[in-house]
């Protein structure tokens, strides 16, 4: 069966579909730009696929669980050489998309290169998204397919109101997730980020 590259490659049209789609990336690339110049530090949206998504307030339950979740990274990171953690507001720029997940880790690494002023940062080593209604799709599509892509090596989806955790690893030579472990009671223990062990009844606690 024949890639869509490879079809696009053999089509007697590709002289005009290069033309259309090079005008549409150029076209994506100004929306991009714009984006990233208007974005001020009190919104919360992001660049996805040439969309702006701006986020509506989350739910007290998706509030809850994800501040228990930074209180357990936070924690963690407080001993030496443990990396850092953002929550909610740290833009991620990927090669096409802007993304701003619930909740990041890097390496230390990774993090001893950033400054005081960055706004936009690389691809995290671990990624979390807790689910909601409005941004499921996308956080079980394109975010799922484009972490992979840009080398996160591990990605949890929660779902606060299920009491869920998936804890995905990426398989390097594949270049995708594949799904480690989906937890309803336990401990989740984290490949990326070594040591860092969060107990489901803590991180769903009220």
């Amino acid at each position: 069966m024949k890639s869509a590259l490879e079809e696009i490659r053999q089509s007697p049209r590709l002289p005009e579909i290069v033309r259309t789609l090079t005008a549409e990336l150029r076209e994506e690339e100004e929306r991009r730009r714009r984006f990233l110049q208007e974005l001020t530090p009190e919104m919360k949206a992001e660049f996805i696929n040439g969309e702006v998504i701006m986020h509506s307030p989350a739910r007290e339950k998706h509030l809850r669980v994800t501040g228990n979740l930074f209180y357990e990274l936070m924690t963690y990171c407080k001993q030496a050489g443990r990396g850092r953690v953002f929550v909610e507001k740290c833009l991620i720029s990927l090669s096409r998309n802007d993304f701003e997940p619930d909740v990041v880790w890097f390496s230390e690494e990774k993090a001893r290169e950033f400054t005081g002023e960055q706004m936009r940062f690389p691809a995290p080593d671990l990624v979390v998204e807790v689910l909601s209604p409005s941004t499921e799709e996308r956080d079980r599509g394109v975010k799922f397919v484009d972490y992979a892509e840009h080398g996160v090596g591990e990605y949890w989806l929660i779902d606060a109101e299920a009491g869920v955790v998936e804890q995905y690893l990426l398989n390097p030579a594949q270049g995708e997730f594949t799904l480690h472990e989906k937890l309803t009671h336990g401990t989740v223990c984290s490949r990326m980020a070594a040591g860092l062990e969060v107990s489901l009844q803590e991180l769903f606690a009220e």
